[in-house]
């Protein structure tokens, strides 16, 4: 048997520039989100190809998107109107009454560690990714890759592996303070490398390796273009070598020696490239997973990257980072003219040729 729990409100705050969706969901519904979730979970269980019993909570936890599958399945919990972490260990702890063989959940790190406080550590768990931070090393790929490594698990031609659960403060992380910490291990089922590596920051020598990717960036900027800069510790150098106060964990445009938007949701950034010719996004991936587009920056959508185009798009990442990645990653649909080789500035004036999937 398989249990199997949607978090309705996991990723919900991703656009909308809410960076979460723990405790937020009335004001992430007041921006404008929308659930993403059963989505994600009808992409996994469309490309699912297995004969097993699930044991699902009823309406937006699992019921209202598996029963328009022919997947044989039991409702084992009435889920309310609003749902919580209590919901979802509840339904954890049924499933572990029922002695399932696999839990698969679809969410991001706070459902993580929610299924982490109560689960058995003898059963397996994968998560589907949907979150706005998916730093934990328990989520596939993608929800397609999912479905292959549950197939996997019930030909027995997975490996079980103790996988670290990370600790994500999102309250400090909306002001902008990183900071994360090993919470948990769950047994999660492996298969080739479909499922990701938890997320890793680098110290020491890559600082330095920042600094010459900063003032290269400094010295090659290009006047009268919209820069819409994303996340993370390189970018934030970046920063300051343009003399900004460049947001760590937001996305923010810069224009001609100024900060003109801090912080940006989805709507804001599109209003901002429809009023300038030239446009250019500033990434950078994520340690040891190697995601660009689709995780910590969903501000930078499928519409934001089909305005700007792959040739307005500048990735930077310090060659201690790339030595962990053998291919840069997106987890966003519809966006296939995205792949292929692209280069990537790790060092002033120095570029590693790395393929997107």
């Amino acid at each position: 048997m398989l249990g199997f729990l949607i978090n309705p409100v996991a990723g919900m705050g991703g656009k909308v520039g809410l960076k979460g969706t723990d405790n937020l969901y009335e004001e992430a519904k007041r921006r404008g989100a929308i659930e993403v979730s059963p989505w994600k979970a009808r992409k996994f269980l469309e490309n699912l190809n297995i004969d097993e019993k699930f044991l699902v909570p009823s309406g937006k936890m699992g019921e209202d998107v598996i029963r328009d599958f022919k997947f044989k399945y039991e409702v084992i919990y009435n889920t309310p109107k609003i749902t919580n972490a209590e919901d979802t260990k509840n339904v954890i702890k049924i499933f572990m009454q029922r002695k399932v063989d696999l839990i698969v959940f679809v969410g991001g790190d706070g459902t993580a560690r929610d299924i982490a406080i109560t689960v058995n550590s003898k059963i397996p768990v994968l998560g589907i990714p949907s979150g706005v931070k998916m730093y934990s090393a328990v989520f596939s790929i993608s929800p397609e890759i999912g479905a292959k490594v549950v197939e996997e698990f019930f030909n027995g031609k997975t490996m079980l592996v103790d996988s670290e659960v990370m600790d994500i403060d999102e309250k400090a992380y909306r002001n902008n303070k990183l900071q994360i910490k090993l919470f948990s291990y769950m047994r999660v089922p492996h298969f080739r490398d479909f499922v990701q590596s938890s997320k890793s920051e680098y110290y020491g020598e890559d600082e330095g390796e920042k600094e010459d990717i900063g003032e290269f960036f400094r010295d090659n900027i290009e006047k009268n273009t919209l820069y819409i800069i994303g996340a993370g510790t390189t970018t934030k150098k970046i920063g300051e070598y343009l003399n900004i106060d460049k947001t760590l964990l937001g996305v923010d445009a810069y224009y001609n020696g100024k900060i003109i938007g801090r912080d940006l949701n989805e709507k804001e950034i599109l209003k901002l490239i429809g009023k300038y010719r030239n446009v250019k996004i500033v990434v950078t991936p994520i340690g040891s997973q190697g995601f660009i587009f689709g995780r910590g920056n969903q501000q930078i959508s499928e519409n934001v990257l089909k305005n700007v185009g792959k040739e307005g798009i500048i990735i930077v990442a310090t060659p201690t980072k790339l030595r962990d990645l053998k291919k840069l990653r997106i987890d966003l649909d519809n966006c296939n003219f995205l792949k292929g080789y692209h280069k990537v500035l790790c060092g002033y004036g120095r570029y590693k040729l790395m393929k997107i999937e």
